[in-house]
């Protein structure tokens, strides 16, 4: 049951209030984009690695997505110690990590250093704030008090804006102002727990007891699904899977035939968007029905919203709700994330 009085006793660290106040994140990392002046001269650039892990990396996804079509020149996520061998003098370097000190980045910003790449930083502070700063690199700085996944606006935003002073992509400060207030509507939607109406609660609902697996066409929702399942590993303390339309019909689909009585208790997600290939639409429409006999629940989720960046958002928005709602329901802190604490403690040691 979802209740005031059960949201008070599962969610000690108050998650709901930052998950609520979304759009006023966005509003303050909109503004830390207008008010940041980074003097670098990107004309000699031919790559953009963004590093990082967990929730300061999927920032880079979304810009990678979201920008895909506009872009000329690579862009691409790095999720390790190192680097690619490509990574070099022509490279932008964009190292992110909210608490600045986490492991795997501060190790690629050091093999970034020593390669030669121009280096910018995103961070609250720790290490890394410390070491660009000795270095001579410019930081983007944003506020503390935020766990990492909670920080998405300021992970994305201020760098995007930073793409666009460069004159690597377009859009208005209007598209930006525009895609904030519809996200206010979605938040006093989604935050409304006590309405029957409100679509959130009801996945979480019908996700109760089951195994996520996460559908979407590549074409812009890969790392809205990838969103999604880590929403769901780190809030809702469950298992999700995911794949990607067309890949997954050349392989995974085949998953779908033995093991039926486990496969009864997985919940298939189908997520979508006006901007998905016509063949991946019909793809994703026969893939539902091949799969139907095997799968429990199925959920079939289209994109709204007037531009991509508010489409792609409200599903990643959406799922942020779901996700939290999910632990509720499970009796969980949705903001306890004690195996990673552990994995960190026990790497100390070593």
């Amino acid at each position: 049951m979802i209740s005031s009085a059960e949201i008070r006793l599962r969610d000690k660290s108050d998650m709901y209030s930052v998950i609520r106040d979304f759009p006023l994140q966005l509003e303050e990392a909109f503004n830390i984009g207008k008010n940041t002046d980074v003097p670098y001269d990107l004309s000699g650039i031919n790559k953009i690695i963004f590093t990082g892990m967990g929730g300061s990396a999927i920032g880079g996804d979304i810009i990678r997505s979201y920008c895909v079509k506009e872009m000329t020149i690579p862009f691409i996520v790095n999720r390790n110690y190192t680097l690619p061998s490509y990574a070099e003098g022509n490279t932008l370097l964009v190292v992110s990590s909210y608490s600045g000190d986490t492991e795997e980045t501060i190790a690629a910003y050091e093999e970034g250093k020593s390669r030669g790449c121009k280096i910018l930083t995103i961070t609250s502070g720790g290490k890394l704030s410390v070491l660009s700063e000795n270095d001579g690199f410019y930081s983007i700085k944003i506020p503390k008090g935020y766990q990492p996944r909670c920080a998405l606006g300021f992970s994305f935003l201020p760098f995007m804006m930073f793409l666009r002073n460069k004159g690597l992509i377009n859009f208005n400060d209007s598209v930006i102002e525009e895609f904030i207030n519809y996200l206010k509507l979605k938040s006093s939607s989604f935050s409304d727990y006590e309405n029957a109406d409100n679509l959130a609660v009801s996945i979480a609902r019908h996700l109760y007891g089951k195994i996520p697996v996460i559908y979407s066409s590549s074409d812009m929702l890969d790392a809205v699904n990838l969103r999604w399942r880590s929403q769901f590993a780190e809030n809702s303390k469950v298992l999700a899977f995911g794949n990607l339309l067309p890949e997954m019909n050349h392989n995974e689909i085949c998953g779908w035939e033995n093991n039926k009585e486990i496969l009864r208790n997985f919940a298939v997600i189908m997520l979508r968007d006006t901007d998905d290939h016509p063949r991946n639409r019909y793809r994703m429409k026969i893939t539902s029905e091949i799969i139907e006999p095997y799968r429990g629940v199925m959920i079939e989720l289209e994109s709204e919203g007037r531009n991509r960046l508010e489409r792609m958002f409200d599903l990643i928005y959406l799922g942020d709700w779901v996700s939290y709602y999910l632990a509720i329901l499970y009796k969980s802190d949705p903001s306890e994330i004690e195996n990673i604490n552990i994995l960190k403690r026990k790497l100390t040691e070593i």
